[in-house]
């Protein structure tokens, strides 16, 4: 890591992390290469690997980035409501993750591969991230539905997330070849699926 403020540094990280989003808009992950980051950059390519090594580790830090948004959002949800009802907390958990595209396409494509080819203490700051958001989700069914098992709710909604992407955007060459397999198919957005899991999950808590 080169000399620098600790401003400075996070300044660095957050350009790469931005320049590596700003590709993944219109690219694929196998693409994406620190070569392409670098060029979206205001630096040179060499100057990346004072802070990333890996591409992998751009898109961990990119997700690590999405889970922190969210846990602040779980937890300002938790912080400004007294209670809420199973249909107002599912329309929240559906409308936040919505916004948050992002990281539900990363759970979907590439999680293992960038976690795989990371460095363990990157890993250590992304389990972090991803902590607290199991910690935040965590809370606020435990503060809004004391009477549901949050443990349960946590162990099945974080395992979907990984599936809502892929039912929720298809390119056009998929949305042709289900059309040409003639399977009966409707595309949901990601808020639909989302806020039905979260009903079926509280199981009716009022």
């Amino acid at each position: 890591m080169p000399k620098g403020s600790p401003e400075l540094t996070a300044s660095r990280k957050e350009e790469i992390i931005n320049a590596c989003e700003q590709l993944y808009q219109t690219m694929s992950f196998k693409e994406i290469t620190i070569k392409e980051i670098g060029e979206v950059t205001s630096f040179t390519r060499t100057s990346i690997y004072n802070y990333f090594q890996t591409k992998e580790e751009i898109f961990l830090a990119l997700m690590q980035r999405e889970y922190e948004q969210w846990a602040a959002e779980m937890n300002a949800l938790a912080e400004t409501h007294d209670a809420m009802t199973a249909a107002a907390f599912a329309d929240a958990l559906g409308h936040s993750l919505e916004s948050h595209e992002q990281l539900l396409k990363l759970l979907a494509m590439n999680h293992y591969d960038m976690e795989e080819n990371s460095r363990p203490e990157r890993l250590t700051e992304f389990k972090v991230a991803y902590g607290a958001s199991l910690d935040a989700v965590r809370g606020c069914v435990k503060k809004f539905f004391p009477a549901t098992d949050s443990e349960r709710f946590v162990f099945v909604f974080f395992p979907f997330l990984f599936g809502v992407y892929p039912y929720s955007v298809a390119t056009e060459k998929q949305l042709t070849a289900m059309r040409e397999a003639k399977m009966q198919f409707r595309m949901h957005s990601i808020y639909e699926i989302v806020s039905q899991c979260v009903i079926q999950l509280l199981g009716g808590a009022k």
